[in-house]
């Protein structure tokens, strides 16, 4: 049984990928005259002409702005793009949708947090990094209040919660912003 060997010259084969480029572009090509011809003069059946009009295109929403709400602010939304890599169930979770209307983003309340967006050894059974700030259950109303102080939130809804004896906290009634299955214990 003999085997053929075939010598490859670089420079031809240089040479014929560039012509077959040339005649890929060169037959993809199309002229000005049978652009006119089918596309402004509608003349290609059940195709409607076109227009020099310039296509509107709905407004893209904002990171986590829902459709059915308007913004109350104008500025821009928080990108929290980083953390939802992770946890895209908040991407429409009450506080955190919110929040990021008035550009508060999850690093303003849980810090960067780069070690724990770096580290994936949770993923092999390992115990992962704690983001930088986490709240326990009897510091969430504490970490609410410097944004929401309790004289803006004087209202009889809200005296449940702000009662010194309650076990209320905010997030009882806004929004579900804690995980409800944790993978991994923090080191």
């Amino acid at each position: 049984m003999t085997l053929s060997r075939h010598v490859y010259n670089p420079t031809v084969c240089l040479i014929l990928v560039c012509l077959l480029t040339a005649l890929t572009f060169a037959g993809c090509e199309r002229t000005d005259a049978t652009a006119q011809s089918t596309i402004t003069t509608g003349k290609t059946p059940g195709v409607p002409a076109l227009t020099d009009a310039p296509v509107e295109l709905p407004p893209a929403p904002l990171l986590l702005l829902d459709e059915t709400q308007e913004s109350s602010t104008t500025g821009p939304a928080a990108d929290n793009s980083r953390c939802f890599v992770c946890h895209i169930n908040y991407v429409e979770e009450q506080i955190a949708a919110n929040h990021a209307r008035q550009n508060i983003g999850c690093v303003h309340c849980h810090g960067a947090s780069d070690a724990h967006i770096a580290d994936e050894s949770w993923g092999s059974g390992g115990n992962g990094t704690a983001p930088e700030i986490m709240y326990p259950r009897d510091r969430i109303n504490l970490a609410c209040m410097p944004c929401h102080p309790q004289e803006k939130l004087a209202t009889t809804r809200h005296e449940p919660a702000l009662a010194t004896s309650s076990s209320r906290v905010c997030t009882d009634c806004h929004g579900n912003h804690r995980l409800p299955q944790r993978r991994c214990t923090w080191r």
